[in-house]
């Protein structure tokens, strides 16, 4: 944690390019097909797609770590890709995108993530899932953890980016969260179903309303009347987690932020022409992790979060923010780094 809190926007941009992000979690590849389809199959009635353009991109955990490069920081990637196509085109694009793959861990038993998309004329025709959502073995489990203790010591900040694919399990968050803790380095979750409940005593939580209600088994709305209902949930998921900050992100309605002191704070959604929203938990949890990383408080971190988080969904398709557009926006509608 810096000696002192940044204390102006310039200053807290600045910091960001001294930090260093540990994430650990599902990294996947998204892998996009666009063509034409001027004519139906004679073998079955489905559209025939003369493919015009193939492109790769980093997904998942490996997308947090694109958006947390943008701001400035140097992200450090922690995960299990398979020793085939999928990992070998996903080590190419993590070298080509200037990102280090020293924690990532290559096995023959599960394949790389692959979720290739059929596009054509402007509309997805079809998505392909190559993977498995089964926990890694033994071994698996025994080099990530090696992976990660030999890169917690140049961290700042953990992530934990949990997309139920079985990279992340009970045992081994609570050991890596145990790690952080005795260090001193805080930890940020975007969390999924399978291990919601086992996130204890991380510094941040990040669930969306549809992973909060999933998570705790709970049913309530998102209009102003279900809020006592909502606040009931996350008093509810402190009795089970303990968290330090509970960061709830409400889609159109803004995010909602609780501190250790209990203290709530409801930030709207800034106006926007939503492109695609694709993408914007992942912009979410890195600024709310560099943010942690330098003190800052839990509305500021909140406050600064949703504005990026609204910015990516300007744009079509999964992409990092950009650092000197969130800067300028955060400037013009007045965001202060400590509230």
């Amino acid at each position: 944690m810096p000696a002192a809190v940044p204390a102006s926007l310039p200053e807290l941009f600045a910091a960001f390019n001294h930090l260093t992000v540990l994430i650990v979690g599902d990294v996947m590849m998204d892998a996009y097909v666009w063509g034409k389809a001027a004519r139906l199959s004679p073998e079955a009635p489905v559209p025939v797609v003369t493919v015009s353009r193939q492109e790769q991109r980093l997904g998942g955990a490996a997308n947090v770590a694109l958006n947390v490069q943008a701001l400035g920081a140097t992200p450090l990637l922690c995960a299990v890709i398979g020793e085939d196509q999928g990992g070998d085109q996903l080590l190419e694009v993590l070298q080509a995108s200037g990102l280090s793959a020293e924690g990532i861990v290559r096995s023959s038993y599960r394949p790389t993530t692959v979720k290739q998309r059929i596009l054509a004329h402007g509309q997805q025709l079809l998505r392909i899932d190559s993977e498995v959502e089964t926990t890694l073995n033994a071994t698996e489990n025994t080099n990530l953890t090696a992976r990660f203790e030999q890169l917690l010591g140049r961290a700042d900040v953990v992530i934990f980016e949990d997309y139920d694919k079985g990279v992340l399990q009970e045992s081994s968050i609570q050991h890596f969260i145990g790690l952080a803790r005795q260090r001193g380095v805080p930890t940020v979750v975007d969390p999924k179903k399978k291990n919601f409940l086992a996130y204890q005593y991380c510094t941040l939580f990040k669930p969306n309303l549809k992973e909060l209600r999933e998570g705790l088994k709970l049913e309530f709305g998102d209009s102003e009347a279900d809020r006592p209902h909502f606040e009931a949930a996350v008093a509810r998921l402190r009795e089970v987690l303990t968290p330090e900050i509970v960061l709830v992100t409400l889609s159109e309605r803004g995010v909602f932020v609780e501190n250790d002191q209990l203290t709530r704070t409801y930030i709207p959604a800034h106006l926007r022409t939503i492109s695609d929203v694709s993408g914007a938990g992942d912009t979410v949890i890195s600024i709310a992790a560099l943010c942690v990383a330098l003190g800052l408080s839990a509305p500021a971190t909140a406050a600064l979060a949703n504005l990026g988080g609204g910015l990516v969904c300007e744009q079509i398709g999964v992409v990092p923010i950009e650092k000197s557009l969130l800067l300028k926006e955060a400037e013009r509608v007045g965001l202060l780094p400590v509230a």
